[in-house]
């Protein structure tokens, strides 16, 4: 009789080597507050100022008895009161795309990027598309939009999202059969050879260009795509990196932090590290990058940034300050290595039962 394998069991507690680092990070103190906030967050919302305004917005969910507190730093965001996020999203201005439910923190990155009407945007790491349409309304749908991701699945999410929210409309270039039949041919070849030859497809029919707005879908390694430009291109660049999530991390919830270690730190960490370089060789002179995660890990933030300045001498940071956000202290060295002086204008939120933590750099270019 065959032995049934045993699965190892996932402790319902966070990790102990986490919670370890982050004492070590913060001090007892700051560690203890942010234990607190390892829970599940109430819904948050913003207007999507493709297709709706902020008074369109506020009217109908009046009328459908729903209750919202406003976020004082960002005009065009909402946090769910009275009802459930189920409810809302049954409200036809969600179905319409009207408004795109996005946790706050993640709302910050594209505000710090600060998009302009008219200049040319990457979001490198796109998929689901949360902070690629946040830039497009930014925007005003005029100028360059190019969203990226290496992930299949996330791609086409990426793809239904920006149709729903207005950013393109794929429908007005190709039959809906024809991009579902394109999609099959696709299903059993290799990640690699499907990132490469589905990227460059979509980089050609995928293009919503307007008189004043182009907007390109690429499913590619980032790496590989920054090689193609070839030369500084963009003006500015998000760099929303995959990360070990940590601030996502949810007590009890073995799923938010099942997979944590610190060897996938340092996986994660190398990602990173060849996803910046690349962003930086096609960032024109003058042009801005912003780097985010949602970890508190030093590997991924204060250590990726310090690299990237070592590295180039033409790269210097920016400081940030966003009122009513509490922050975290910059770390000035962690387990013997010294990050630079510079980065103490980077902002680390402080993760509270509304708002995750966040790591987020704005690096200029000279």
């Amino acid at each position: 009789m065959s032995k049934k394998k045993k699965h190892k069991k996932l402790p319902k507690g966070l990790p102990e080597k986490f919670l370890e680092r982050l004492s070590e990070m913060f001090g007892e103190s700051v560690f203890r507050q942010i234990e607190k906030t390892f829970v599940t967050r109430p819904t948050t919302f913003r207007v999507n100022g493709i297709k709706a305004s902020k008074d369109e917005i506020i009217k109908a969910l009046e009328l459908n008895g729903f209750k919202t507190e406003a976020i004082l730093w960002y005009g065009d965001a909402f946090l769910l009161k009275n009802k459930t996020k189920r409810e809302l999203t049954e409200l036809d201005i969600y179905k319409d795309g009207k408004i795109y439910i996005q946790s706050l923190a993640s709302m910050i990155p594209p505000l710090i990027l600060d998009p302009k009407p008219g200049e040319r945007v990457l979001d490198l790491v796109a998929a689901p598309g949360s902070k690629t349409s946040q830039i497009a309304a930014l925007m005003g749908r005029k100028g360059e939009l190019v969203a990226n991701d290496i992930n299949k699945v996330r791609f086409f999410r990426l793809q239904a999202n920006m149709e729903s929210l207005g950013v393109c409309d794929t429908s007005s270039r190709a039959e809906r059969s024809e991009v579902e039949g394109y999609r099959e041919k696709r299903r059993d070849l290799s990640t690699k050879s499907f990132s490469t030859s589905i990227g460059k497809d979509f980089g050609r029919d995928d293009v919503e260009d307007e008189d004043d707005w182009k907007f390109t879908l690429r499913l590619e390694d980032g790496s590989a795509l920054c090689l193609e430009y070839g030369e500084p291109y963009f003006d500015k660049i998000l760099v929303d990196a995959i990360c070990s999530s940590e601030a996502r991390f949810q007590e009890g919830n073995v799923k938010t932090y099942g997979y944590w270690s610190e060897r996938k730190i340092k996986e994660v960490a190398y990602q990173q590290q060849k996803l910046l370089m690349g962003a930086w060789s096609v960032l024109k002179p003058g042009g801005t990058l912003v780097y985010s995660t949602c970890t508190f890990a030093p590997e991924e933030n204060e250590s990726r940034v310090t690299k990237l300045l070592e590295r180039h001498e033409d790269a210097y940071l920016e400081d940030i300050d966003i009122p009513k956000i509490k922050k975290l202290p910059i770390l000035k060295e962690w387990r013997g290595r010294e990050f630079s002086k510079e980065i103490q204008t980077c902002l680390r939120i402080f993760p509270t039962k509304d708002i995750e933590g966040f790591f987020v750099a704005k690096i200029r270019k000279k």
